[in-house]
């Protein structure tokens, strides 16, 4: 009987061999634990799935957008220089958002300048208006008027300017109509909704004012006429 003491793993193994002696591999002896011995990899627990309804709504006649903080960063790319296209816009998105925002801190804030970017672009009015020469148009009336418009909207708000609080812009979305070519001293179409409203509340009321026309340039909503058409 010849005995092999295997030290280290698990305390002494004895292996009994016949009349021959013959040394056991130790790493067959670790091989052989090693099948016995707990996996030290964690079996993972298959994770749960929740389904989750999803609701269908029809389009509402009038789309409201109220006051919240923007979360997209929106390119400063001139969207005049792209085409024009006929998707239907909406009052939402990021564009939007920052657009209607801009007003409303133009109009609190006496800067027409922070309302530009949600006017329609030149580039696109360019584009847009078969007459004899768009871009003074553009310039001497409707900028013009725009400025106006905002210097106008901002003595509404009083003494209290400052303290007053965008609330919510409604856009009547059932009443957008497609212009077509021809229509409106344009070569293009484009959608145009007229009667939206921006509101807002100061020393506790809420009040709004009318943004007379919106037309759109390739799915965007942009201003062309804050007050009066003129």
């Amino acid at each position: 009987m010849v005995v092999l003491v295997v030290a280290g793993l698990l305390g002494t193994a004895l292996v009994s061999i016949g009349s021959e002696s013959t040394s056991a591999p130790s790493i067959e002896v670790a091989a052989r634990l090693a099948d016995v011995a707990p996996s030290s990899t964690t079996t993972g627990v298959p994770a749960s799935t929740t389904t989750v309804p999803v609701s269908t709504t029809a389009e509402p006649a009038t789309s409201t957008v109220a006051a919240r903080a923007p979360t997209t960063t929106v390119t400063t790319e001139d969207p005049g220089t792209l085409p024009q296209t006929d998707d239907r816009p909406s009052a939402a998105g990021a564009r939007f958002d920052a657009g209607v925002q801009g007003l409303w801190q133009a109009i609190r804030d006496d800067q027409p300048e922070l309302a530009m970017p949600f006017f329609f672009p030149k580039s696109a009015y360019l584009q847009v208006k078969a007459i004899s020469d768009p871009a003074t148009d553009y310039e001497q009336r409707l900028i013009a008027n725009y400025e106006q418009d905002i210097h106008a909207l901002h003595a509404q708000l009083g003494a209290d300017s400052a303290n007053a609080q965008f609330a919510a812009i409604n856009v009547p979305d059932s009443q957008a109509v497609l212009v077509q070519p021809g229509e409106e001293y344009n070569k293009l179409s484009y959608w145009r909704v007229y009667g939206t409203t921006l509101q807002y509340t100061e020393d506790g009321q809420t009040n709004s004012f009318p943004v007379t026309s919106l037309i759109s340039w390739r799915g965007e909503w942009y201003v062309v006429h804050l007050g009066a058409i003129r």
